[in-house]
């Protein structure tokens, strides 16, 4: 569990107390969102869950797409939230399908977007749950050497991140991601020009699947990289083009067991 300022603390006893009403106003749900800490109760960062900044997921939900959206490692539901209520603007409210492992997350979610549908599962079992297709796969997925049980289908290597947009690839005709900048195949955020990457994880990885990531509409995620609880990560939101790649969907393709995630193991799970 991290350690709370007394200011976060007090915020999140307030989130909790309103939690414990019968129905939440929006601005409940705004101040529970904002201020909800998921580190209160929970070791967050061997988890990797970290929740998108409030804003920031209003910016996302632009490039996040509509219809049958499902949110992988969903959390409490900040992406699909921001989705929902973008959506008031448009002709047709998407259906969503919220992914999460974590149970008390799933409680929060359920009272804060309770339009949408939550499936308690690992995202790694999503595959042979007989889903169905999505429009759009959303993310904001653990970084890094996240522990695993499974692979997904093509890669093998140690990055959690690219193991959610493979899946997504399987589920999904387009996908929306909030990954580590050195995951996203181009610098943005942060910088004075846009520049694709040369080398490195995301290139491999891209190369690896033929998936392409973009920028999307182009949001600078360096303005809210203060607004995370316990992190500040440089990242970007990857938009990828899947129905291009003509993924069968059905049969769905079953996730190889996992290598134990020993660090001398390379990007796609060779020895080094």
């Amino acid at each position: 569990m991290a350690k709370l300022t007394k200011a976060q603390a007090k915020a999140h006893a307030q989130a909790c107390d309103l939690l414990t009403k019968d129905v939440l106003t929006e601005d409940d749900k705004e101040f529970v969102y904002r201020n909800w800490n998921e580190g209160a109760n929970h070791v967050n960062g061997e988890a990797g869950a970290f929740f998108t900044p409030f804003d920031m997921a209003f910016d996302f939900a632009i490039d996040a797409g509509g219809g049958r959206i499902i949110d992988l490692c969903a959390g409490i539901g900040m992406l699909s939230y921001a989705v929902w209520q973008r959506s008031r603007f448009y002709d047709s409210r998407p259906q969503i399908t919220c992914v999460e492992r974590n149970p008390d997350y799933i409680e929060v979610g359920k009272k804060l977007l309770p339009e949408a549908t939550w499936i308690q599962a690992d995202v790694l079992d999503v595959l042979n749950m007989g889903l169905g297709r999505f429009d759009s796969a959303i993310s904001n997925p653990p970084f890094g050497n996240i522990r695993r049980e499974k692979n997904s289908p093509r890669y093998t290597g140690e990055d959690f991140e690219f193991h959610v947009i493979d899946i997504a690839a399987h589920l999904a005709d387009y996908g929306c991601f909030i990954v580590p900048q050195m995951s996203a195949g181009f610098n943005y955020s942060g910088r004075k020009n846009y520049e694709r990457q040369k080398d490195g994880k995301a290139v491999k990885f891209q190369e690896l699947t033929g998936l392409h990531f973009e920028s999307g509409c182009g949001i600078d995620t360096s303005f809210y990289i203060n607004d995370w609880k316990g992190v500040s990560p440089m990242c970007e939101i990857v938009c990828v083009e899947f129905e291009q790649e003509q993924i069968a969907a059905d049969p769905a393709p079953m996730p190889v067991a996992a290598n134990d995630n020993r660090p001398q193991l390379s990007l796609f799970g060779e020895a080094a």
